[in-house]
């Protein structure tokens, strides 16, 4: 797929620097900072702010990841999630998609931490990269607090690209677990899915996680199997996408199905349907009777826009 390195998050293949993580002392008179609250970049407007290592909202930070050299700058991300604003109302953390934001009082009112999922399209390319390499990496370090060898609290080593235990000397590294994400067509169809809890109207492709010691194409196979009774043939990569909620890999794939009839299993989706080429473009228009449009932003809609365009060679 030509286009596949445009979809959000990926494609800008920002230089990482990975052989100054071991002593990064050096870079930091003239770094910068990138800061997150809860998984949350500071935004201002569209762009994702830097900010100097010695500015005082970062009294708060808890653990520094060097991002790397984009533009030649190093620039570090600082998680400052101990930090807890006045008054806050967290009711909304846990929605679909959280729409509160947050403001520090050492920092102008223009500058607010918001949810990725929410600005990721209005980002620059180099800016999602950076906000969603860091909302993952910091998420593992709140996750992965204890050895996993022998349970005592590790450490933030390698400009936090590594947790070391001062016990056992265990090493941990960031982990990123692989997930398949299917365009399943028939002919002029496509199989869509929704999952219980999704706002009324969502639809999307069928995904799952990919299983140890399976390939790409077995897990496509039975992912859909498992989640509609639909046998699955021929299957090809298309794109991936890193979607740092909490820290996946999407493996974007196309699968001919080999047979129409759904038999769901309730104990994995809500419902799935088939639908034409010309229903999905109504849908993205916002016009449908039932389907409302794709995320902006996810793998899924970008793979469904490029079939509906018959651009997935």
């Amino acid at each position: 797929m030509k286009i596949a390195q445009t979809v959000t998050f990926g494609g800008t293949g920002f230089d990482r620097a990975a052989e100054m993580r071991g002593d990064t002392s050096a870079l930091r008179g003239d770094a910068e900072t990138i800061v997150l609250w809860r998984g949350k970049p500071l935004m201002c407007g569209d762009s994702l702010v830097r900010l100097p290592l010695d500015h005082a909202v970062l009294a708060d930070a808890s653990i520094d990841l060097f991002l790397g050299l984009p533009d030649g700058q190093p620039v570090f991300a600082t998680d400052i999630s101990r930090w807890e604003p006045a008054g806050l109302d967290d009711s909304g953390f846990d929605s679909f998609l959280d729409a509160t934001e947050q403001t520090h009082p050492a920092l102008p009112d223009d500058h607010i931490f918001a949810e990725l999922r929410a600005v990721m399209t209005r980002m620059t390319p180099l800016d999602a990269e950076l906000a969603a390499t860091a909302r993952a990496v910091l998420g593992w370090h709140q996750t992965h607090r204890f050895c996993s060898k022998c349970g005592s609290e590790s450490q933030s080593t390698q400009s936090g690209w590594q947790r070391t235990c001062p016990d056992c000397g265990g090493h941990h590294f960031p982990r990123t677990d692989p997930v398949v994400i299917m365009l399943i067509t028939s002919g002029n169809k496509l199989l869509l899915g929704r999952s219980p809890g999704w706002p009324e109207g969502m639809y999307s492709l069928l995904a799952g996680f990919i299983e140890p010691g399976e390939t790409l194409e077995a897990a496509v196979r039975r992912e859909v199997y498992e989640e509609s009774g639909i046998r699955v043939g021929e299957v090809r990569y298309l794109a991936s996408q890193p979607w740092a909620f909490p820290s996946s890999l999407m493996f974007g794939c196309m699968g001919q199905a080999l047979s129409e009839e759904i038999t769901i299993d309730p104990n994995e989706i809500e419902d799935a349907i088939w639908i034409s080429r010309e229903e999905l473009a109504i849908a993205f228009r916002g016009e449908h009777d039932f389907i409302k449009p794709a995320r902006k932003g996810a793998i899924a809609q970008f793979l469904m826009a490029n079939w509906l365009a018959d651009r997935l060679d």
